[in-house]
């Protein structure tokens, strides 16, 4: 590595423990690297979005994309934080989450709608718009656009899978996808490693 990215990457460490995953890859731009850091350390810490939904948000774009590292890693943290094991279970699985919580089924309702259709009702707008005002969604549109180019990177580059974690999604296997009733070993990459 060059100066400037053994900073990004000492920095990057400080910040999250290690540079693991899509930090990897991105660390070739290391113009990329440090805005995609940004935006992401803004999105995961400091946005305007409580910790939970947060989380939440990550694993509706790690879904969206089928980014097993990116969920494996959050999984645990989005449980944790507040986000019921059964709604994680239906989003894993692409089936209708519910949650107790009025302001959290209208976010939920929010990103499925940007995410699956491209656009959002009216209804749906305004009723997360009066639990979360317009910073918390223009916030929420940055999250779910940093989350889903973090599920981007770790697909194209395939991003080691942690060996320790089950395959979350029942349709994913390795990087490829199969029916729910195929052999598991028969699709896509799964020990390689990563891509350079």
């Amino acid at each position: 590595m060059n100066p400037w990215q053994q900073e990004l990457a000492a920095r990057i460490a400080g910040r999250r423990g290690a540079v693991r995953g899509p930090f990897r890859v991105w660390l070739h731009s290391p113009e990329m690297c440090e805005r995609a850091e940004s935006l992401g350390a803004f999105a995961r810490f400091d946005c305007a979005l409580p910790g939970h939904l947060r989380e939440l948000a990550l694993l509706l774009a790690a879904r969206n994309w089928d980014a097993q590292y990116s969920w494996n890693a959050h999984v645990r943290q989005a449980i944790e934080a507040g986000i019921p094991e059964a709604a994680v279970k239906a989003v894993a699985e692409k089936r209708e989450a519910h949650f107790d919580s009025e302001a959290d089924q209208a976010f939920y309702q929010f990103c499925r709608e940007i995410l699956d259709e491209h656009f959002v009702t009216d209804e749906t707008f305004a009723r997360a718009l009066a639990h979360f005002g317009s910073k918390g969604l223009v916030d929420t549109v940055g999250a779910l656009g940093n989350f889903t180019m973090l599920g981007m990177c770790l697909n194209t580059f395939q991003v080691d899978l942690q060996t320790d974690q089950a395959p979350p999604f029942p349709d994913i296997r390795g990087y490829g996808h199969v029916r729910v009733d195929e052999d598991p070993g028969s699709a896509g990459r799964d020990d390689d490693g990563p891509r350079p």
